[in-house]
């Protein structure tokens, strides 16, 4: 076997939905899920306020009949909020068997990023943003946040598991 077949086996290995990770922007940072905790991508939709729940969470919204929560990034990250345009996209993801919409400026692309290429994340970040962020994926000059899942539910700030807000929506 010569090289260039190692190198195309290597890639097949690296090419598995563990590996997969859909990439969106929320201000002008870079941010990633793993595609498995990915149940579909809408666009904006009309989101129903819920009284008594932290800013970030927006609402539910209806999808095809199907109530879900929505939890806007921007302000999850403690970024400025913006107006929804016609970019601004909703992930629908799986969180621990609760169905989340995570409100993103825009979805980018779908990308390959081994284990060798992820970073733990900064021991100087801060402790609120260290337990959202699994690691930094390193693909040639770009950097993405990669973000762990489940951990989105939670809020140390505010003592908060949203599990429990979001699965009574």
């Amino acid at each position: 076997m010569n090289d260039h077949q190692d190198d195309q086996i290597g890639l097949a290995a690296d090419d598995t939905i563990e590996n997969m990770y859909l990439t969106f922007m929320v201000e002008k940072e870079t941010y990633a899920v793993n595609i498995a905790c990915v149940t579909e991508i809408v666009g904006i939709q009309r989101i129903s306020e819920i009284p008594d729940v932290p800013d970030y969470i927006k609402g539910a919204m209806n999808l095809r009949g199907k109530v879900i929560p929505v939890m806007d990034q921007r302000l999850r990250f403690h970024l400025p909020a913006r107006n929804y345009d016609d970019r601004t996209t909703i992930i629908v993801l799986d969180l621990e068997g609760v169905p989340t919409g995570l409100v993103v400026d825009q979805v980018t692309d779908v990308l390959t990023i081994p284990p060798a290429k992820i970073d733990p994340p900064p021991h100087w970040l801060h402790d609120g943003k260290r337990g959202v962020i699994k690691g930094l994926g390193k693909l040639d000059d770009n950097v993405s946040i990669i973000l762990d899942v489940p951990h989105l539910l939670y809020d140390k700030n505010v003592e908060m598991d949203l599990s429990k807000v979001m699965a009574q929506v």
